[in-house]
């Protein structure tokens, strides 16, 4: 038996953030003891996987980066693109093996987090903690007792919500013959890819050099597609919007990220708590979720060493989310048509402001003022339309 004053349960972006917070104790705060418990190679290990944010100044991870970017674009379904700089905000992009190198490398050094490679059967709630019952890749048992525990698995299923679409995608990391990218800029939504019957869909393009970028196909939609449907639009787009000839593709990435209004428990027991997407850190509006991990992650942290009940904060606030399911009932509806909305919303808002926006860090008068730059009607109609809204549970692939 294992004993800690916090469990972690998960290695991904969640539990690796939590876990590299608690190994650095805050001038006048007290260390705690962490375990951070991940599944062994196979299944239950998320694949690698990128994941974009942006920020000003210098970040915590920064080391870890593949690449960051001050100019992005995107480009209308039809005519010129818009372009713009970000500053002081940049957008950056890190891959998953980097983050948990540079992660790894800290928990090493800093002592303060025992690791154990285990799989979780299930966590049972005591009086004062709760124990977490697991079982090694031989098949030993394993048992951690902690008075704190954060899961961050993904859940069994979605909760009940009234609106719920699927961001899903598919990734070539390509590279090229001959220089093709602007290592200085991003494409960050490229609209002129064919639109599904519901939603939206759209490219972008992260350059890391001038030979080697990352090309994505997403979509905004019910139903993920079959993997030759992906590479058939990945195809379409590189080669006839993109125009790039003699490429190879290095490597390749898919996901699936729930786009929902549904409300997620981030307690399931009164000393366990969900961080992460399982706890609500996604941003229902556009799939964003790394950013709003680390605020969630560095309340909990706050909080321990507080000495106070470590409840993971909201990572969206009650505005924002209320805002996220007015949009998702407009584009699941039909009311509005998701290209020429967020196309429109880039040429009349500068892009810093926006994606303060859609990181939710923008004051009321901005939001209002955001607002109206937006299909007002439609909009309206849809917020009045939501409250009606029977919750279902999420019944797509």
């Amino acid at each position: 038996m294992l004993e800690a004053e916090v469990a972690i349960i998960g290695a991904g972006a969640a539990g690796l953030s939590l876990a590299h917070r608690l190994s650095r104790p805050l001038s006048g705060g007290r260390p705690l003891s962490a375990i951070l418990l991940d599944a062994p190679p196979g299944p239950l290990r998320p694949p690698e996987r990128t994941w974009c944010f942006w920020e000003a100044g210098r970040g915590r991870y920064d080391a870890a980066l593949t690449a960051s970017w001050r100019r992005l674009r995107v480009h209308p379904p039809t005519g010129e693109p818009i372009e713009d700089d970000i500053a002081p905000l940049s957008y950056k992009m890190i891959r998953s093996e980097d983050f948990e190198a540079l992660v790894g490398r800290d928990l090493e050094r800093s002592g303060r987090v025992e690791r154990l490679e285990a799989t979780v059967d299930h966590v049972e709630a005591l009086p004062q903690g709760a124990e977490i019952h697991a079982h090694a890749a031989d098949g030993r048992e394993r048992s951690v007792r902690a008075r704190w525990v954060f899961d961050s698995r993904p859940p069994g299923s979605l909760p009940a919500a009234r609106t719920t679409l699927l961001q899903h995608f598919r990734g070539w990391f390509l590279r090229t013959d001959r220089p093709a990218f602007d290592p200085s800029r991003a494409e960050l939504m490229d609209f002129r890819t064919p639109q599904p019957a519901k939603g939206l869909s759209f490219a972008y393009v992260l350059p890391t050099g001038t030979r080697q970028a990352l090309v994505e196909y997403t979509e905004f939609s019910p139903a993920v597609l079959s993997k030759d449907a992906y590479d058939t639009a990945l195809s379409h787009y590189t080669d006839s919007v993109l125009g790039l000839k003699d490429y190879e593709v290095v490597g390749t990435e898919t996901g699936v990220i729930p786009m929902t209004d549904a409300p997620f428990a981030r307690q399931t027991a009164p000393s366990v708590f969900r961080i992460g997407a399982a706890g609500g850190a996604t941003r229902p509006s556009t799939g964003y979720t790394f950013a709003g991990l680390q605020r969630q992650t560095a309340g909990v942290a706050a909080a321990l060493r507080r000495g106070r009940r470590p409840v993971p904060p909201q990572a969206h606030s009650a505005r924002s989310r209320a805002m996220d399911a007015v949009l998702l009932h407009a584009l699941d509806s039909g009311l509005v048509d998701g290209a020429a909305f967020f196309s429109g919303l880039f040429a009349r808002v500068p892009m810093a402001r926006l994606l303060r926006f859609l990181d939710g860090t923008t004051r009321l008068p901005e939001d209002l003022g955001i607002g109206l730059h937006t299909p007002v009607l439609p909009m309206l109609r849809a917020a009045a339309e939501v409250p009606l809204l029977p919750r279902r549970p999420f019944t797509g692939s």
